[in-house]
C-alpha cells in the first residue's frame, strides 16, 4: 500500500503540473489573441491541450512500470511498460499476473488510472468550453 500511494502521489503531481501548464498555455493564446479567432488556431489549441494531457499519461504509465520493476515484478522495463499499460487503462488482460505479494498495486493503479482520465477529461472539456465561448458570444 505504501509503494502504491507514493506512485499515486506522484501521479497526482504530475497532472497537476501538466494542468497548470495546460492553464498558463490557454491564458497566453487568450492574451495573445488568438483563442476565438481562427478555427486552425482554436483548432491547434485543442490539439496541444490533449497532447499535454496523453503525455502525462504516458509519463504516469512510465512510473508505474519503474515501480513494478524496482519492486522485482519484471526484469525488463518494456514488459512492466506493458502490463502497467494494461492496468492503467482498466483494459485488464491479465496475460501477466503479479505476485501475490504485489499483487494489490494492479487495481491501486488501475483506480489511480481511472482518476487521472477524470482529471484529464475535466481539463479537456474546460479547454473546448472556453474555446467554443471565445469563438461564439451567443453562448
Amino acid at each position: 500500500m505504501v509503494a502504491g500511494s507514493i506512485a499515486a502521489l506522484c501521479t497526482i503531481l504530475i497532472h497537476s503540473v501538466t494542468l497548470g501548464v495546460t492553464i498558463r498555455f490557454f491564458r497566453r493564446e487568450r492574451r495573445l489573441g488568438r483563442v476565438g479567432t481562427v478555427v486552425s488556431l482554436n483548432l491547434g489549441v485543442f490539439v496541444l491541450a490533449i497532447s499535454f494531457a496523453f503525455v502525462a499519461h504516458l509519463t504516469e504509465i512510465a512510473l508505474w512500470a519503474a515501480l513494478f520493476v524496482m519492486c522485482g515484478e519484471f526484469k525488463s522495463f518494456e514488459l512492466a511498460y506493458y502490463h502497467s499499460a494494461v492496468n492503467y487503462t482498466t483494459l485488464g488482460y491479465g496475460d501477466l499476473i503479479m505476485t501475490p505479494r504485489w499483487k494489490l498495486l494492479g487495481p491501486f493503479e488501475a483506480a489511480d488510472g481511472a482518476l487521472m482520465f477524470g482529471v484529464s477529461t475535466a481539463m479537456i472539456f474546460a479547454v473546448a468550453q472556453r474555446l467554443m465561448r471565445a469563438k461564439f458570444a451567443d453562448l
